[in-house]
């Protein structure tokens, strides 16, 4: 891994716990996060897969050992990440990418998140508690992610990642 792309991953993880910090809104039961959705999705696509997952576990890392996210952070940015990194490396359609961080975080990490909370957080939940605010947050994020990601393609600002 080259210097550049991990100050850019620095960056991502950086711009991830700031955003959550400052940007949220109402979810139903919870509040909705989107920039870490958003990230994922740009990290998917400018970094691949590996990077992505990184980038979203050291959000997760930062954000819990700031106070600013729960433990759910984990499963949720990772699975979303992985997925639309995976898509995206396969088809190469940016609005696969977003479709990835949506199954990953708002389908697939919210009913992991059952299990992990019950083990780690010491909650009960039904199988479709996280679900509403977990999609909320993810289409919400992927959107501006693809949002932004095809600003900065079209831009080529991309070429200077490289």
């Amino acid at each position: 891994m080259k210097t550049k792309q991990m100050v850019l991953m620095a960056m991502f993880v950086a711009i991830a716990v700031a955003g959550s910090a400052f940007i949220s809104f109402p979810a139903g039961i919870a509040r909705a996060y989107p920039i870490q959705h958003a990230i994922n999705v740009m990290a998917a696509v400018l970094f691949g897969p590996g990077p992505a997952v990184l980038i979203a576990f050291l959000t997760g890392v930062v954000r819990v050992m700031t106070g600013t996210g729960s433990l759910l952070a984990f499963p949720g940015g990772m699975i979303g990440a992985f997925l639309a990194g995976i898509l995206y490396l396969k088809f190469g359609k940016l609005w696969l990418a977003a479709v990835g961080e949506i199954i990953g975080t708002g389908i697939i990490a919210s009913l992991i998140a059952v299990p992990y909370a019950r083990i780690l957080m010491g909650t009960e939940a039904a199988a479709f508690f996280f679900m509403p605010p977990f999609l909320v947050s993810s289409i919400s994020g992927a959107v501006l992610g693809v949002i932004l990601v095809s600003r900065l393609m079209k831009s080529k600002a991309t070429q200077l990642l490289y």
